[in-house]
């Protein structure tokens, strides 16, 4: 029986992402063309068959809500083309910091979606860096989470850094910084901050030391960039030699670049699972696309993924 062809196809937000993924995999994105009406309304159309074919839809899902409109329909387009297999491939899993009831009356966000996304016609997701791994468990369909540490973790030791001190940005990203100071056999710091409100830090503290140290934060997103500044400013406030950041999703709203250029950070390191609005001095840009790139050669070959989860 001959193998199930494979075919990968983009959302309109992450061409240049799945232009650089399908150069890895060794294959051509596949032809899709977007309708759009003058009210807004828009349509994808799959120009080639799928039929049988195991299917690769790449898209983070970032707000707005385009993006994962957009993801939907070219699901459903696919599921409805008789494909064999749907693949949605999220380097950025949008809405996934509602996937909880945080307060009385307010939606758990990441479990709708995850069976949204299924209702439309995915058989299988790869993503990256969830915000919290039990995302993983609003899905009945596999979910392949990726950790971006595997292409960070490279950067980092290349860097060299003396005095390594790993911090996390607050308490809830404490497990992903220990894994980081295990990696890099470094010691670790943790910020605990309280917020006035969403996205507004009334007060934080340091638990550790890092006089004399060259921290890394790590963080799997930088939205306002407000926690990473603020934590870089008190860590060089309390005797740090240099602070930089590691965060996985350049999600980077509002005053967001601003904040980065005026902060005592020496560089942002992310990676190009959402493209950057524009460019900055001050933020490095690794790729994951030879990741996702490997992991989506191996579901096609039925291959074992573990030795890509380096944490």
């Amino acid at each position: 029986m001959a193998a199930t062809e494979a075919k990968i196809f983009t959302c309109t937000q992450s061409r240049e992402l799945a232009e650089k993924i399908a150069g890895h995999y060794g294959s051509k994105l596949g032809n899709v063309i977007t309708s759009t009406y003058s009210d807004g309304e828009f349509q994808p159309s799959f120009e080639e068959s799928v039929r049988g074919s195991r299917v690769f839809i790449i898209g983070s899902t970032h707000p707005g809500s385009d993006h994962l409109m957009e993801m939907l329909l070219m699901l459903d387009a696919a599921k409805r083309a008789s494909a064999r297999h749907i693949t949605a491939v999220m380097p950025y899993f949008g809405w996934a910091r509602q996937d909880r009831k945080d307060k009385p009356r307010v939606p758990i966000a990441a479990k709708m979606i995850a069976s949204i996304l299924e209702t439309a016609g995915a058989t299988r997701i790869i993503t990256m860096d969830l915000h919290a791994d039990q995302i993983q468990g609003f899905f009945e369909k596999p979910v392949d989470h990726l950790y971006a540490s595997t292409v960070f973790l490279p950067y980092l030791k290349k860097l060299g850094l003396d005095n390594l001190t790993i911090a996390s940005p607050d308490m809830g990203g404490s497990k992903r910084a220990y894994a980081y100071s295990k990696a890099l056999e470094s010691d670790v710091v943790i910020c605990y901050k309280q917020r006035a409100k969403a996205n507004v830090i009334s007060h934080m503290e340091l638990i550790g030391d890092v006089t004399g140290k060259n921290v890394v934060l790590v963080d799997d997103m930088v939205d306002t960039a407000g926690t990473l500044t603020k934590a870089a400013d008190v860590m060089m406030e309390r005797g740090a030699i240099s602070v930089r950041a590691i965060c996985t999703h350049p999600v980077l709203s509002g005053e967001a670049y601003d904040r980065i250029e005026k902060s005592k950070l020496q560089e942002l390191i992310v990676t190009d699972s959402i493209p950057l609005r524009q460019e900055s001095k001050k933020i490095k840009v690794v790729s994951c696309a030879e990741l996702f790139a490997d992991v989506m050669r191996s579901v096609q070959d039925n291959e074992s993924i573990s030795s890509k989860f380096i944490m």
